[in-house]
């Protein structure tokens, strides 16, 4: 128990169970680690165990000598609220001996996105199916985790006619997976919870709009909650995204400027960057043009990014755990960087005692289109 936090740690083969009192009595570290876009979520466990302990045993005949998949559920429930910071997988384990007769033994892992990265499926067909059918059909195959598919439909549907083209499988799941969402400008990952032992596998595209977590205050005397934060802009960083769309007649390909104009990326600032460097967007031709202008303006959206922040937190001070993938408050900056920003990454750190987090915004411009940031 952390004043009003309390962390849940459970372990186990298919179903995770809560460990017993003596393993999270040696549990003396946590970290968590979610970004935004298709990067795996990461967790790393350190325990302090003496040298005779049966629980090194025990872990390593957990991490693959005794079982083939270990998952691992992380809990913190902060003034009454569970909030579920990791369903996962163990992936190595590393014993550093002390000089006192102990040991510190530290356990890697990741998202269930892990387990999806096991078995290669190369050439399975999935004839006349457009790419949200696909994905469905190979997420239904980790229900036994928990994993609940959220597919978001393209605007551009495109259905692939069979007599033309049969789209099979290649590589394993995750790997298979990615490689459409990036065909249709979409992004990928499996996130945690609601409640613990059930995940959200999210196929669609990178939402920037929703209910805005509370305020990060600065410089507010008692109401400031952040223990650092920094600021950067950097103009030269905005690119005009081009993409090529490719002429059936004369079978030459045409570049077409990508602006962003997407509606599920909505300016964040009032004074958006102008863009100095020309990128072009590689394989857009051979695709077709509903393709790659789906591909093209999920490109648009990354380039414009140019203000980031980043900074840590106490979760006690700031009455909550500040979660990734979605937007939160800056005030007391000054008019220039506060405003809404994205969430792009955040770590969390507990120990004993404390339970803090760093964290890293993004935002496509300077000064708040928005009068006010949410309490």
């Amino acid at each position: 128990m952390l004043g009003r936090i309390q962390l849940t740690l459970m372990i186990g083969s298919a179903v995770p169970v809560p460990v017993p009192q003596s393993v999270l009595d040696s549990l003396t570290s946590v970290s968590v680690t979610t970004t935004a876009g298709t990067t795996a979520s990461v967790f790393e466990l350190q325990f302090q165990l003496s040298k005779d302990s049966s629980l090194q045993t025990l872990f390593m005949l957990a991490g693959g000598a005794g079982l083939p998949l270990v998952r691992v559920v992380l809990v913190a429930t902060v003034n009454g609220t569970p909030e579920v910071l990791m369903d996962g997988v163990m992936t190595t384990h590393q014993m550093t001996p002390g000089a006192d007769g102990t040991a510190t033994m530290t356990v890697h892992g990741e998202d269930l996105s892990a387990v999806m990265n096991y078995i290669d499926f190369s050439g399975i067909p999935y004839p006349a199916m457009p790419v949200e059918a696909r994905v469905l059909l190979i997420l239904a195959k980790y229900a036994l985790f928990g994993v609940i598919p959220l597919v978001i439909p393209s605007p551009f549907m495109d259905v692939p006619i069979p007599i033309e083209e049969i789209p099979r499988q290649q590589g394993k799941d995750l790997a298979y997976i990615r490689q459409l969402a990036e065909q249709v400008g979409y992004v990928f990952y499996i996130s945690p919870g609601p409640a613990p032992g059930a995940s959200v596998a999210y196929f669609g595209p990178d939402i920037k709009v929703g209910v805005p977590q509370p305020a990060l205050n600065v410089n507010m005397d008692s109401h400031t909650n952040v223990e650092s934060i920094n600021f950067s802009f950097n103009n030269d960083a905005a690119t005009l995204p081009v993409m090529f769309v490719l002429n059936t007649l004369t079978k030459v390909p045409i570049p077409i400027p990508v602006p962003d104009i997407s509606l599920i990326n909505p300016p964040l600032g009032l004074i958006p960057p102008i863009p100095k460097n020309i990128e072009p967007i590689e394989g857009t031709a051979k695709h077709s043009p509903i393709r790659a202008l789906l591909y093209g303006l999920s490109s648009a959206s990354r380039s414009r990014d140019v203000v980031t922040a980043s900074g840590s937190l106490d979760v006690l001070r700031y009455g909550r755990v500040l979660k990734a993938r979605q937007l939160v408050g800056v005030r007391g900056v000054g008019s220039a960087f506060d405003g809404l920003y994205y969430v792009k990454s955040v770590t969390h750190t507990i120990k004993r005692g404390e339970f803090k987090q760093s964290f890293e915004l993004v935002r496509n411009g300077l000064v708040s289109t928005v009068p006010m940031v949410p309490n």
